[in-house]
């Protein structure tokens, strides 16, 4: 096959030898941008790593529904299931974040043996600066519905209540403020 640095993705996905460690090659290749993604969205290495390692592990275990688009390249596809797996990841965590807030149960913080390594890998610092910076830009009503909301965790319900507005806008008002973030972010 040749040299796994100057393969496609799609050689390295659809290997007629051993699969296994053609993916690995393509493993190395994918984890940091990953690693980044999601740090950016969780700000925490943990959950970061625990979610490449779940993205990369379900993109081995479907790598046969793969469609090279031309390129060669798998970025669209990996980003799919990296999407979806961090949508997946914050809907159950707003779940469990609410269940232990009403049991007045603190949220434990694991540890991690390669914390070190994935901190290498991010700058959580220019990540921090890059993210406030970014939240400044916003609209003072956007970043005033992303604190209550995002922040503090209140209801749609308390966060109209407390601005005087209805629940539309300030659900409106938190969609805005995200994408814009996310925009400047990935920007």
């Amino acid at each position: 096959m040749g040299d796994a640095d100057t393969q496609r993705d799609e050689e390295l996905l659809v290997a007629s030898g051993d699969q296994a460690v053609e993916f690995v090659a393509f493993y190395d290749r994918a984890m940091p941008g990953l690693l980044g993604f999601f740090a950016r969205r969780t700000f925490d290495a943990q959950i970061a790593a625990d979610l490449t390692a779940e993205t990369l592990a379900d993109a081995f275990a479907s790598r046969h529904r793969f469609r090279d688009r031309g390129d060669g390249s798998a970025s669209a596809w990996l980003y799919t299931i990296a999407r979806r797996k961090l949508g997946r990841f914050l809907r159950r965590r707003r779940v469990e974040d609410t269940a232990r807030r009403r049991l007045g149960i603190e949220r434990l913080e694991l540890g991690l043996d390669d914390i070190d390594r994935v901190e290498a890998l991010i700058d959580f610092e220019q990540v921090g600066r890059a993210v406030t910076a970014a939240f400044d830009e916003l609209r003072r009503d956007q970043r005033e519905a992303l604190r209550l909301r995002v922040i503090e965790g209140r209801s749609y319900a308390e966060i109209a209540g407390a601005l005087g507005c209805s629940e539309d806008v300030v659900r409106a008002r938190v969609s805005r403020g995200l994408k814009r973030l996310a925009t400047q972010l990935d920007g």
